[in-house]
C-alpha cells in the first residue's frame, strides 16, 4: 500500500511538471541558442538577428539569420541556411532587402551579400581580397558602405593580392616591429590598418578605397578604435549621404607611455582626406546622427591622469562642424547602447545600474535622465527603434533566462517577447532568480551583492559558500545569463553562489568606480570577506564553516590575493589571475595604464607594485588552490600561472595547474569548457 502511495505521489509530481525539474547541466548551458544584437526595418515591420546554435564539436555549429514581424504575428523563421556564419545584417532604406558580410563557397574572404526579402538568394556585391566587414547602407540604397583590413600603402585590390602573396611566400616566420602595442588580448598585430570602401550596386562595380592615399590612413599611430583583428571604425552615413562619419586613432602608437585617444571624423563620400570632428585627450566613439541631419551624437569618455576610470557620457555636435556638448553630466552613469526616436524628440539608451542594464531615456537636447521603467530582474541591450515608426526593440535576458528579442512597452512598464529560442530545455531546469542584498562596509562604502541558490534548495539545511567576484575590475555582476562561468552551474552541487560588486564596480557611480585606483587589491578584498561575513548573518542557511572562492582575470587576481592574505577559505579557484605586479607588466599587452595603476614607472618599485602584489605574501600561502589558464592569453600572460603555481609548489601547497593551449583569455571551445568545469567542481567538492 505505501508503494502505491509513492507511485501516486510520483505521477502527480509528473503531471503538474515538478519532476521534471532538475539541476542544470554543462549542457544546457553551453547548448542554448545565442541571440544576437537585433536590426529592425526602417518602417518598423520586421526584426532580424543572428542566431547561432552552437554544438561541442564547432564544425557542426551552425549560425543563421532569422526574422521575426515586430508586431508578434507569426514566429521567428529562418532567412538563412548556408555552412558559414553571416555578420552585420543591416536593412536596406526601403526596407526590402537585407545586406550582411558571410564567406560562402568559392570566397577566399568573407563579402557582403544582399538578400531580398519578398524571395530570391543573396548576392553577392563585393569582391576584394581582404574581406569586408560591417556593412552599411547609403541613405538611397543604391550603394553600401563597408570596412576591411588592408595592406600599408596599397591603393587598389591588385596591390593587396600582391603584397598578401608575397607575405605567404616568405621563408621565414619572424614577426618584428617597431613601435608599440605588438599583441591584443589574444593575437599578434599584423601590419593591416583599416580602411572604408563604398560599393555601388550597379553591375560591374568595384569597391572604392576612401582612405587609400589619406594622410590619417598612412599615420605610424592609425588604427581603429580597438586595434583587433576585425576593423571596427563604426562608420555612419550622414542622412544626406554626402559625409562618413567614422572613429579612429592617430596615435595608438603612444601607449607604450601615454594614453592613446579616439576621434571622430568626417570624410566626404566622393573621397579626400579625413577632417577631425574632435580633438585632445578626451575619446569620442559609436557616432549616431539624428534624423534630420543637423546634429550627430557620440559617446565621450575622459582621460584623466589622476584616475583610470569615467564614465561614458553622451554628447552631440551640432553638424557639419560644431563643438561637443555632452549632455550627461549631471547623470552618475555610463551611457551604454543609444538609439533616437523617428521624429527626433528622444534619445533612448541602456545602462549599468546596480545588477542590471536598464533602459533610459532623455530629450534630444539635452536635460534631465528619467528610466523608462522600473526594472527588478535581468538586462537588456541591442536597443534598435524604426526609422520610420514608434518601436522600442531589444534583447532581453536575465540568469534564468538566456537572452531573447522584446518590444518595449514604456507607458506599460513591460516587454513581450519576440522569440523563445530556448524556452522548451529552460522550462526544465530547478533554478531561481538571485537574491540581492546590500550592506555597509567598514569603509563606510554601500555595498551590493547577490546570491544564487542550489537546485532543490531548502532553507532549513546548511549549505557550503562560494565567492565569486568578477573580473574587470571596472564590471559588474548581474543578473544575467553567463555562459563561461555560469553561476548556477557553479551552485549545481549544492552550494551558495556570493558575488560581490565591490569597490571599482561599474553601476553605482563613477565615484565608486574610481575609487579602486589606488587600492587595487586590499580594500576590494575586504569588502568581499565583510560581504561574506554580512550573508552569513543575514541568511541562517549558509555553512560559515565551509567556504571556498573562485575568480577569472581581475577575479584571479583576487583569488591570489586571498591565497597570502586570507584564512577563511577551504580552497580557491584561480583562472587567468595576475600573480606579480612587474612580471604582468612586462608580459602583458597594455604598458602604460598599468604604470597610472600601480603609481609609478615599474623601475620604481613603489606604490601597488610590491605592496599590493600577490606575490610578495607568498611566506604566507597555505589554502589549497586550482589554477587554470590559457596558453594564448597576452592580457594575462601564461607566466602568471606559472609563478603561482611554482610558488604553491614551493609553499608545499595542495595545488592543481590545468593548462588550456588552444584557449586564449577565454575558454572558448566547447569541450574544453565542459573540461575546464569539471575541473573547477571537482576541486570545489573534494574540499567542500
Amino acid at each position: 500500500m505505501a508503494d502505491m502511495r509513492v507511485v501516486s505521489v510520483l505521477l502527480l509530481l509528473v503531471s503538474s511538471g515538478v519532476a521534471q525539474k532538475r539541476p542544470i547541466t554543462h549542457e544546457d548551458v553551453w547548448l542554448a541558442k545565442r541571440v544576437g544584437a537585433p536590426t529592425v526595418s526602417p518602417d518598423g515591420k520586421w526584426a532580424v538577428v543572428s542566431v547561432t546554435e552552437p554544438a561541442y564539436d564547432a564544425a557542426k555549429t551552425v549560425s543563421d539569420l532569422w526574422i521575426v514581424p515586430v508586431d508578434g504575428s507569426a514566429p521567428p523563421r529562418r532567412l538563412t541556411q548556408s555552412p558559414g556564419s553571416e555578420g552585420g545584417a543591416v536593412f536596406s532604406p526601403d526596407s526590402r532587402r537585407l545586406a550582411f558580410t558571410a564567406k560562402r563557397e568559392g570566397d577566399d574572404a568573407a563579402q557582403v551579400y544582399v538578400l531580398p526579402l519578398d524571395g530570391g538568394e543573396a548576392t553577392r556585391v563585393s569582391s576584394i581580397s581582404t574581406g569586408a566587414a560591417s556593412p552599411v547602407w547609403r541613405p538611397d540604397g543604391k550603394a553600401i558602405l563597408f570596412q576591411s583590413r588592408v595592406w600599408p600603402g596599397a591603393a587598389s585590390d591588385e596591390e593587396n593580392r600582391k603584397q598578401a602573396a608575397e607575405h605567404k611566400a616568405r621563408k621565414y616566420s619572424a614577426r618584428a616591429y617597431d613601435s608599440f602595442p605588438f599583441r591584443y588580448w589574444d593575437r599578434w598585430l599584423d601590419e593591416l590598418k583599416p580602411h572604408l570602401f563604398v560599393q555601388a550596386l550597379e553591375e560591374g562595380a568595384q569597391a572604392r578605397d576612401l582612405l587609400a592615399g589619406t594622410k590619417l590612413a598612412a599615420g605610424a599611430g592609425f588604427d581603429g578604435p580597438r586595434g583587433v583583428s576585425e576593423p571596427d571604425l563604426e562608420a555612419v552615413w550622414s542622412p544626406d549621404g554626402a559625409w562618413i562619419v567614422f572613429t579612429a586613432t592617430a596615435n595608438r602608437n603612444v601607449e607604450a607611455y601615454a594614453p592613446s585617444a579616439t576621434h571622430l571624423y568626417r570624410l566626404p563620400a566622393a573621397g579626400g582626406e579625413p577632417q577631425a570632428l574632435t580633438s585632445g585627450a578626451d575619446s569620442f566613439s559609436q557616432p549616431l546622427f539624428g534624423p534630420d541631419g543637423k546634429t550627430l551624437y557620440a559617446i565621450h569618455s575622459r582621460r584623466e591622469e589622476e584616475q583610470l576610470y569615467s564614465l561614458s557620457r553622451l554628447a552631440s555636435l551640432a553638424w557639419p562642424g560644431g563643438q561637443p556638448r555632452l549632455l550627461t553630466t549631471q547623470w552618475d552613469r555610463s551611457v551604454g547602447g543609444v538609439a533616437i526616436t523617428s521624429d527626433g524628440s528622444r534619445l533612448y539608451f541602456t545602462a549599468e545600474d546596480q545588477g542590471h542594464d536598464k533602459l533610459f531615456t532623455m530629450p534630444a537636447g539635452g536635460g534631465s535622465v528619467t528610466p523608462v521603467m522600473e526594472v527588478k530582474e535581468g538586462v537588456y541591450s541591442g536597443l534598435a527603434i524604426p526609422e520610420h515608426a514608434p518601436a522600442l526593440v531589444a534583447l532581453w535576458g536575465s540568469m534564468t533566462h538566456p537572452e531573447d528579442v522584446v518590444v518595449i512597452d514604456a507607458k506599460a512598464g513591460a516587454h513581450r517577447f519576440l522569440t523563445a529560442f530556448n524556452k522548451e530545455r529552460m522550462e526544465q531546469i530547478d533554478w531561481q532568480p538571485p537574491r540581492h542584498f546590500w550592506f555597509t562596509a567598514r569603509s563606510g562604502a554601500r555595498i551590493h551583492s547577490l546570491l544564487v541558490l542550489p537546485p532543490n534548495f531548502d532553507p532549513s539545511k546548511k549549505y557550503p559558500l562560494v565567492l565569486f567576484p568578477h573580473g574587470g575590475p571596472h564590471n559588474m555582476t548581474k543578473d544575467q545569463f553567463f555562459v563561461r562561468w555560469n553561476y548556477h552551474l557553479l551552485t549545481s552541487p549544492g552550494y551558495v553562489l556570493l558575488m560581490t560588486n565591490y569597490t571599482g564596480s561599474t553601476g553605482f557611480g563613477e565615484s565608486f568606480a574610481a575609487a579602486i585606483h589606488k587600492d587595487i587589491l586590499r580594500g576590494p578584498a575586504a569588502e568581499i570577506e565583510q560581504a561574506a561575513d554580512e550573508a552569513i548573518r543575514q541568511f541562517a542557511f549558509l555553512d560559515g564553516a565551509r567556504q571556498a572562492a573562485a575568480g577569472a582575470s581581475y577575479g584571479g587576481y583576487l583569488m591570489n590575493w586571498f591565497e597570502g592574505n586570507s584564512k577563511r577559505f577551504r580552497c580557491l579557484v584561480n583562472h587567468a589571475g595576475l600573480t606579480d605586479n612587474a612580471s604582468m607588466w612586462g608580459a602583458t599587452d597594455g604598458a602604460y595604464y598599468w604604470e597610472r595603476r600601480n603609481g609609478g614607472p615599474v623601475w620604481k618599485l613603489g606604490g601597488m607594485w610590491r605592496d599590493q602584489s600577490p606575490s610578495a605574501y607568498a611566506a604566507n600561502f597555505s589554502t589549497p588552490m586550482l589554477v587554470t589558464h590559457g596558453e594564448h592569453d597576452f592580457r594575462v600572460p601564461i607566466n602568471q600561472a606559472f609563478e603561482i603555481y611554482k610558488l604553491l609548489q614551493r609553499r608545499q601547497v595542495p595545488s592543481r595547474l590545468v593548462i588550456f593551449p588552444d584557449a586564449s583569455h577565454w575558454v572558448l571551445k566547447g569541450e574544453d569548457a565542459r573540461y575546464h568545469m569539471r575541473e573547477v567542481l571537482d576541486w570545489l567538492k573534494k574540499y567542500l
